[in-house]
């Protein structure tokens, strides 16, 4: 098969690449560092014809401060690519039959009490959900006659990179322990913004919905393969877990015996220091791929202390 992937040079799209060559597929890039770059539509046409997949990765990375320029260039950089790419898929005339587009299963709400799933999660508030509903209702946007769209819900993605490496680091310093929500003041510009997050799980309690990322892979070439799967589909391991649970096991896998916690004030002036948001660590995402596991799809990774063995062998 051919492949098309916008956004490649990334965590997740430079694994894929790798990992669909390996398998004897084509793959082909739209992005920065490609010679098929953003703004060139008419060259993005010409690739996307004949391809059989085209995956959208494209988007500025969450890990930053919640700014006025960085809040627009995370819309942007969604938003923009996710139309460039409409416009290049209706001027084929031989269009890839499925676009997979990335979306976020942090467009749900807060969840202590249920988990969320596809068809009855209920969505959130504030700013990164307000990105998530954007992207996917300018993917969803206009007709695509003959083409599959599939929006990725995904889960915190684990794997040698991404969100696992601070964490990893935080228990190498003999910071593992859990991080514990609190009490903290809200400036009205955040409050109108969206970018505070409320104190509401207590002991390290907020749920983790995470993924291994070779399953996110694998959870691609699935949907390939059935076509029954539209809209979107939740991508987050079968078994979430906890702050609490994610901390102690990173903690055993490393084979450290203790890790501090951390309060609610230190993850807010530590959050400031390495330029990211609390709500990252702080809120509650409790997603299941419901979906997925009624199409039959089998996790390779469900369990996180067995994911994190993984990707802790293949680190060292």
């Amino acid at each position: 098969m051919r492949f098309v992937i916008a956004g490649a040079s990334g965590f997740m799209g430079t694994r894929f690449t790798a990992r669909l060559r390996e398998s004897g597929h084509v793959v082909d890039h739209i992005g920065r560092s490609s010679p098929t770059r953003w703004g060139q539509t008419a060259a993005i046409t010409d690739l996307l014809e004949g391809a059989d997949v085209l995956i959208n990765l494209a988007g500025k990375s969450v890990n930053c401060r919640y700014n006025p320029r960085n809040r627009a260039e995370i819309f942007r950089s969604r938003l923009d690519t996710t139309r460039e790419l409409g416009t290049a898929l209706r001027a084929c005339e031989n269009p890839p039959a499925l676009w997979i587009n990335s979306s976020t299963a942090t467009i749900y709400r807060h969840a202590e009490d249920r988990a969320m799933t596809e068809s009855a999660g209920e969505l959130g508030l504030g700013f990164s959900v307000e990105v998530a509903k954007a992207w996917e209702a300018a993917f969803f946007d206009g007709e695509l006659p003959g083409i599959r769209r599939v929006a990725l819900r995904t889960a915190i993605v684990l794997g040698d990179g991404g969100a696992l490496s601070p964490m990893l680091a935080l228990a190498r310093f003999g910071l593992g322990g859990p991080q514990l929500d609190g009490r903290w003041f809200g400036t009205r510009a955040r409050r109108a913004a969206g970018t505070f997050h409320e104190f509401r799980s207590r002991g390290g309690r907020q749920k983790f919905s995470w993924v291994h990322v070779d399953d996110v892979l694998r959870v691609i070439e699935f949907v390939a393969e059935h076509p029954q799967l539209d809209g979107v589909v939740n991508v987050s391991s079968p078994n979430p877990s906890d702050n609490r649970t994610l901390m102690r096991t990173i903690r055993r896998v490393l084979g450290i015996p203790f890790g501090l916690p951390a309060f609610r004030w230190m993850t807010e002036l530590g959050a400031i220091a390495i330029r990211t948001e609390t709500e990252l660590i702080l809120k509650s995402r409790w997603v299941v791929p419901e979906r997925l596991t009624g199409a039959g799809f089998i996790f390779e990774y469900p369990q996180l202390e067995a994911a994190l063995r993984n990707i802790v062998r293949n680190e060292e």
